[in-house]
């Protein structure tokens, strides 16, 4: 029986009766307008929320456990690890024999020759990736869907295993047409997240010169408390951006590992070896070449070429080049805010040294101040013992005597402020 909950539809697949597989329930729809509420939910036995993109742009949701997502796709567990909670402040990018297993920040992915198998579709920052390659599939879909016809007519009677092969982009799609599928998943997952890290520099820098101006104008407990927060963001921006740009620069720095990212590649040249070994099996007449579609141009054919070729990484190298560039210009983006704001610190300590240094000025003239009026305290008090003096009796003694010792006192203070000042311990 069918649930239905927000706009998704759920349907419980029967198991059949020999070797039953693992519950998957999935959920036919076209577009991700599904409740927030869907994300969390998650099944007995730690299923969790899936979505599956073919490369016609056809989708569904899919909610099942990890051991049915580990033999569609045939990767070993570790690396489905890598794309749990544990690891979700990491940036990898894994080849395998038949899949792709891509973790970059918010984006967690499983990707193969013909399918993406997108982990937490409906989180927030996940659903622009999910339209742009979902719009991309569909514009290839529709425009090759002619052509296809047509060469499904030319070639419909040559074998009967015509259909399986991929299609080879047409030139005349552009540079985004000629990457193989899995590259253009990478590129949209690549664009998504250095445009949501830009867009988040781009904040950052908003927000950081006016709070840092004004902590230059005015040292506050207030100011300070906000550029510790924006210290802790640009270190967050900074850890992310560090860690997609590390990882790019790791991939093309091994060619070999580039290699192994070609899956189209690879799916091809395992088709081509069990229809080599099946024709030979059959009638032992080998085949004359793979059934690939008939191409209509020079560069179509060298861009099949390119396809069976081994230690060809070109196309892999200029998109991961490109997107290393924008990574490393975000990171000086993030190295120019901290270098301001390391100077803005700078300027502040200067301006609390120049403030205690002042202090301590006036604590030394203040002191010197004491002493003078302590030696006048002292003759006081030798005038104030109770011993029999002839001065007593002297008329007007008081008042010269008290001038007497103001003067004194005035001479001395005056006298050790200007060896502090010959000293250099005031400023003039």
């Amino acid at each position: 029986m069918g649930r239905r909950m927000g706009q998704l539809t759920f349907r419980r697949k029967k198991k059949p009766v020999s070797s039953p597989p693992p519950t998957i329930e999935v959920v036919n729809n076209s577009t991700v307008t599904a409740s927030k509420a869907a994300v969390g939910k998650k099944k007995a036995g730690g299923a969790r929320l899936w979505m599956r993109l073919d490369r016609w742009g056809h989708s569904e949701l899919i909610e099942c456990d990890k051991s049915v997502i580990l033999k569609r796709v045939s990767i070993p567990s570790r690396d489905l690890r890598i794309l749990g909670p544990i690891f979700s402040h990491s940036s990898r990018i894994l080849a395998r024999e038949k899949a792709m297993v891509v973790n970059l920040e918010f984006i967690r992915a499983i990707i193969t020759a013909e399918e993406v198998l997108l982990l937490d579709p409906l989180r927030q920052e996940v659903l622009p990736f999910v339209e742009q390659l979902r719009q991309l599939l569909l514009h290839k879909s529709s425009s090759n869907h002619g052509s296809n016809q047509l060469i499904a007519q030319d070639h419909g009677m040559q074998s009967p295993t015509a259909g399986k092969w991929l299609p080879v982009p047409d030139a005349a799609d552009g540079l985004q047409a000629e990457l193989p599928f899995e590259f253009q998943v990478l590129e949209i997952a690549l664009e998504v997240v250095c445009t949501y890290l830009d867009s988040s520099v781009a904040e950052l820098e908003r927000d950081a010169y006016p709070v840092l101006d004004e902590l230059a104008r005015n040292v506050s407990t207030k100011n300070l408390e906000r550029v510790r927060s924006l210290k802790s963001n640009l270190t967050r921006l900074l850890a992310q951006v560090q860690r997609v740009r590390d990882e790019i620069e790791h991939l093309l720095d091994d060619d070999e590992d580039m290699a192994q990212l070609y899956l189209t590649r690879k799916w091809i040249q395992n088709q081509q070896s069990e229809a080599l070994m099946g024709a030979m099996a059959s009638n032992g007449i080998v085949p004359p070449a793979p059934h690939l579609r008939r191409l209509s141009s020079a560069r179509s054919g060298s861009l099949v070429s390119n396809y069976l070729n081994d230690n060809d990484v070109e196309d892999l190298e200029m998109l991961l080049e490109a997107y290393f560039m924008q990574l490393d210009g975000t990171r000086n983006k993030i190295l120019s805010v901290r270098e301001y704001i390391d100077d803005t610190e700078d300027y502040v300590n200067i301006q609390l040294d120049n403030q205690r240094n002042e202090l301590i000025q006036l604590q030394l003239t203040l002191t010197i101040a004491s002493f003078a009026i302590a030696v006048e305290t002292m003759m006081a008090g030798w005038f104030g013992m109770n011993i029999p003096c002839s001065l007593y009796n002297i008329h007007g003694i008081f008042e010269l005597t008290v001038g007497i010792m103001t003067a004194v006192c005035v001479s001395l203070f005056v006298l050790v402020l200007g060896y502090a000042r010959w000293k250099k311990l005031l400023g003039s």
